[in-house]
């Protein structure tokens, strides 16, 4: 198994970072795939697929922003003809919780003709400490939509260990895990285990979807506020608010609760100014 290639698409991003270094550490060879990598992937170029699909095992896809963007289901279908014409032997996806368009692109990894994992994720612990909720963190503030809804926020480094699991040992194909914290937390609720961490206070302010991306849109750009806000108004509907076990299945252990993530976080300077 470690004789054979494993591409990563999306390896400068939050979780293909994580899992690059990760299988890496195992002795897998790895081939990140970006569009500045050594061997190139773009998605808007599918000219550079094959070049970084030839002698992959498996693959690890993530599309970037996220799945709801118009056109990435079709990018998904194609990148998938084009996986099983190159030998691709197994395909792992990672998805999000409660979003249309997600549950499509898992139809067409699953009707793809290889074999294949599904990690479908709830929202990132990171995008509090990496994202774009990283500057209002700091200013002391946590402004979101959604109200009193309560999600179960996953540590992108639980992600990261399932995904690695499936990519590099036997038993993961078939299977869906859906990835989540151990516990609901509202956004009030993740405000106080962050002013813990910070020993200073965050406040959760309750602000509308156009605020919310506005404040994105700051940090992130147009295209990210499009895609984050749309999925915010999707999913922040109380639909998500009820715990999963796939990290437990893939890992046979529990997922990292966000207090975890917070204090470890700050530890590691995520919240000073010049992170």
């Amino acid at each position: 198994m470690q004789d054979h290639t494993i591409l990563v698409i999306g390896a400068t991003g939050k979780t293909g970072a994580r899992v690059a270094t990760k299988i890496e550490a195992l002795g897998h060879t790895v081939r990140r795939g970006s569009r500045n990598s050594a061997t190139p992937f773009d998605w808007e170029a599918p000219q550079t697929w094959p070049a970084a699909l030839a002698g992959v095992r498996a693959a690890y896809v993530t599309y970037f922003p996220d799945l709801a963007f118009p056109g990435a289901v079709e990018k998904l279908e194609a990148l998938c003809e084009a996986a099983v014409a190159a030998g691709v032997q197994h395909l792992v996806l990672l998805s999000g919780r409660g979003e249309h368009h997600a549950r499509l692109g898992e139809d067409v990894v699953r009707n793809s003709g290889t074999a294949f994992t599904i990690v479908r994720s709830a929202w990132f612990a990171q995008n509090f400490s990496e994202g774009y909720l990283r500057d209002p963190v700091l200013a002391g503030v946590l402004p979101m939509p959604g109200g009193d809804v309560a999600e179960p926020i996953i540590d992108i480094d639980d992600i990261a260990d399932v995904v690695v699991a499936a990519l590099t040992e036997p038993g993961h194909e078939g299977q869906l895990y859906e990835v989540t914290g151990p516990r609901l937390m509202t956004f009030a609720d993740l405000a106080v285990e962050l002013s813990t961490a910070l020993g200073r206070d965050v406040q959760y302010i309750p602000i509308t979807f156009e605020d919310f991306h506005a404040s994105v849109a700051q940090a992130g750009g147009d295209f990210v506020a499009d895609v984050f806000t749309a999925i915010a108004r999707e999913t922040l509907d109380g639909r998500n608010a009820h715990l999963a076990d796939g990290v437990q299945r893939a890992l046979g252990r529990p997922p990292r609760d966000f207090a975890e993530f917070a204090q470890t976080a700050a530890q590691s300077g995520a919240w000073t100014q010049a992170a």
